[in-house]
């Protein structure tokens, strides 16, 4: 999902993709996430255009949560991580 995408479907405050309020979110939601073992889920939101990947402020939070490996590795593996966590809740709940 893309910054615009995630600003587009908050509908209980007015985000733009760079509004620095909808960082913020994110890290608190990753913080969140991360502190229950679910991942940083940050790692789904990218860049609509160019790298299609997330911002500096999710590979800086990774880095700062002990993450280490080059940008694409950090990205890719907390990736393959929230997925699995989403798909066995999904398997779970038995959807």
């Amino acid at each position: 999902m893309s910054y615009t995408e995630l600003a587009e479907k908050i509908t209980s405050w007015n985000f733009s993709p760079r509004d620095p309020q909808l960082f913020r979110l994110l890290d608190e939601v990753s913080r969140e996430e991360n502190e229950d073992g679910r991942g940083l889920l940050s790692c789904i939101v990218v860049h609509k255009v160019g790298d299609m990947e997330p911002g500096t402020g999710f590979y800086d939070l990774a880095v700062q949560l002990g993450r280490s490996g080059d940008k694409l590795d950090l990205w890719v593996n907390e990736l393959h991580k929230v997925h699995a966590v989403w798909e066995r809740e999904k398997l779970r709940r038995g959807l």
